[in-house]
């Protein structure tokens, strides 16, 4: 029987997110205020002088340090690359050429592919192999970072496929493992690529009608934390849905036994596994298959199985709050990867389309505002000697307080916090930290070109939206090449 946590109404008692990264003093980003709740908040750290965002914990100001570690070949190569993704028409007609039927003529398709593979693929992905990506770590390791490799695979509906994913995936804990240690920081995994999507939605619609109905019975449903919160979006299941047949549950059997293989595997190579966040008609699913494995996984105090809350949902804050409560109140440590988010365009039109709200903030300053929450919760349950986390942001003021606090706390070297960005992106922030001390991952996905087109595409929309970097990027790397070039002719 599944242990049922209650969610309080207006979680009066949550008192971690009154620890507010940041006074409400105003920047050139945004301000974000602690939560007002009927608890007196606790005294908040204050933002750096004078908006000077390489102040302080952080120094990203200092070109020449920063990039001390990359050769000159890199720096022109990454500052190409960025000033090309930065073009928004360039974007645009890549975009539209990659969703159009001349990939279905082969010569222009490999006149797009070769054009990709020595562009935006060589910037942002580690290789098309196991053994090219973990080359590729080495590299990013040798910079002072450390690399979380990720099987760029998509969702499916083949179960053969599934088989196939797993093994992919198992041989990226088996590269991780040959690799130095500590240089590995993660194995990410997309449930979805192990687990039907018609499943993943089947069971998600079943859970969202418990929720509404706590008498609708599930019988298959094992162990969990909570997966809901009072404002969850619960509008993509609008009618009872049929029970699931015995060749669903079978399945659904499957996929719970391929991740607690994978799990085993990560447990073997003591390198952790992150479960990646999806779209949210399946992301319920997805918590309650990362759940349960960590649940049977994450022990003796540290989590080797890691979920995924993107912060730019409403109920987001109020989701990793109950989880994480309930994870401590079964003595089981749990860790959370934190982002922004990466499916806005398509919750939004989903929302739209069956007449409700958008599940996503309604501001980039909200969005903000609760992952500086989110953050500040998880710095506290590290310093309180619970919970793990990795802060996934590309955003150089969330970047500065979270470091910030995490300097007051006194757990900088902590090994339950780590940073992270995209590889390809956000630099100036990745050595900036490494530079103050901090742990910091660079996701790198690896595949064949075709297989990770969807992810360049993603990136392609990222790199010109909030979650961007690349403008401070491509700025400092302007100026640390011209440095370069002054003081060869010199």
């Amino acid at each position: 029987m599944a242990i049922r946590f209650q969610a309080p109404k207006l979680l009066k008692n949550l008192r971690y997110f009154t620890r507010a990264l940041n006074s409400a003093s105003t920047t050139s980003i945004s301000a974000v205020s602690p939560l007002n709740f009927d608890e007196k908040p606790e005294p908040t750290i204050e933002k750096p002088a004078a908006n000077r965002l390489g102040s302080s914990v952080l120094d990203i100001n200092d070109h020449e340090k920063l990039f001390s570690l990359l050769s000159t070949t890199k720096l022109t190569r990454a500052a190409a690359n960025l000033h090309l993704a930065a073009v928004e028409p360039l974007v645009d007609f890549g975009i539209w050429v990659m969703n159009s039927r001349l990939m279905d003529i082969d010569l222009a398709r490999e006149v797009v592919m070769c054009t990709v593979r020595h562009s935006f693929y060589e910037h942002f992905c580690a290789g098309e192999s196991a053994p090219e990506a973990t080359d590729c770590v080495r590299r990013v390791n040798d910079a002072g970072l450390r690399g979380m490799l990720v099987y760029a695979v998509e969702h499916t509906d083949d179960v053969s496929e599934c088989e196939q994913n797993l093994q992919g995936f198992l041989q990226t804990v088996q590269s991780a493992k040959s690799l130095p240690p500590e240089s590995a920081s993660f194995v990410i995994a997309k449930i979805s690529a192990i687990c039907p999507m018609s499943l993943l939605q089947r069971v998600s619609d079943l859970l969202r009608w418990q929720q509404r109905d706590p008498s609708f019975n599930l019988p298959w449903k094992l162990n969990n934390f909570p997966l809901f919160s009072d404002c969850s979006p619960l509008y993509h299941t609008l009618q009872k849905p049929e029970p699931l047949t015995l060749q669903e549950e079978n399945e659904l059997l499957s996929a719970h036994q391929r991740l607690q293989k994978l799990c085993q595997e990560c447990l073997e190579a003591n390198v952790p596994l992150t479960v990646d966040a999806e779209d949210t008609f399946v992301q319920p699913a997805i918590d309650y298959l990362t759940y349960n494995a960590a649940l049977s996984n994450n022990k003796a105090g540290k989590p080797i199985v890691y979920n995924t809350i993107q912060a730019y949902l409403k109920d987001a804050k109020e989701r990793l709050f109950l989880a994480t409560e309930a994870a401590e109140k079964m003595g089981v440590p749990m860790g959370f990867k934190l982002v922004r988010g990466a499916y806005m365009s398509s919750e939004s039109k989903l929302a739209a389309s069956l007449g409700f709200d958008s599940p996503i903030h309604n501001s980039i300053q909200e969005t903000h505002a609760c992952y500086n929450d989110c953050a500040s919760y998880m710095l506290e349950k590290i310093a309180d000697g619970s919970g793990a986390v990795v802060l996934a942001t590309h955003n150089v003021e969330s970047g500065q307080l979270a470091a910030a606090k995490a300097t007051d706390l006194g757990i900088k070297g902590d090994q339950k916090l780590e940073f992270a960005q995209l590889y390809g992106m956000a630099e100036a922030l990745s050595y900036g930290l490494r530079n103050a001390g901090f742990q910091v991952s660079k996701y790198m996905p690896f595949g064949p070109v075709d297989k990770i087109i969807p992810y360049l595409l993603r990136r392609a929309e990222e790199n010109r939206g909030f979650l961007s970097a690349s403008n401070l990027d491509r700025q400092l790397m302007r100026k640390e090449l011209m440095r370069r070039v002054n003081a060869a002719v010199m």
